[in-house]
């Protein structure tokens, strides 16, 4: 059972896709856990989130935990459906807390109170086919299936 949820397809298309989710995923996640790119890091998140949105601190964290440690998984192509699934669930539920009042656009010109959530289809679409299609090569999750192809 477990290998199958690790079996991939043989494909770089799956590569390109985890790791452009992954790298967008991680600067979210480095901003939340690290402070990094300007973000406020662990302790102003668990504050921010919990002040401006009623998020108590295991919610905020396990968000925290999910962009960050997800996106690392995904970069490495480790459990990749289930950081997949996991990042969906977190932008999905992020967008309809947050973004469908804003509309569909970015605030791409500061003429709305907020963001609309554009991005989070795109990000949910992109984990979406890799649930579908795994890893890809050169994923962990195909090194630890043995799975050989014309990529491997």
């Amino acid at each position: 059972m477990i290998r199958d949820f690790l079996k991939t397809d043989d494909t770089t298309a799956a590569l390109v896709l985890r790791l452009t989710l992954g790298c967008v995923m991680f600067a979210h996640g480095a901003q939340k856990v690290l402070g990094w790119y300007g973000g406020p890091g662990v302790e102003k998140t668990l504050h921010l989130f919990s002040s401006s949105m009623g998020f108590p601190p295991p919610l905020t964290l396990l968000v925290m935990a999910t962009e960050f440690l997800g996106s690392i998984a995904l970069i490495t192509g480790f459990l990749t459906r289930l950081s997949a699934l996991a990042i969906a669930v977190n932008l999905g539920t992020c967008a309809y807390m947050n973004h469908l009042k804003h509309g569909f656009f970015m605030n791409w010109f500061g003429h709305q109170k907020g963001e609309g959530f554009e991005f989070h289809i795109l990000v949910i679409g992109i984990a979406f086919a890799l649930m579908i299609t795994g890893g890809g090569v050169f994923s962990l999750d195909r090194s630890l299936t043995g799975q050989k192809g014309e990529h491997s």
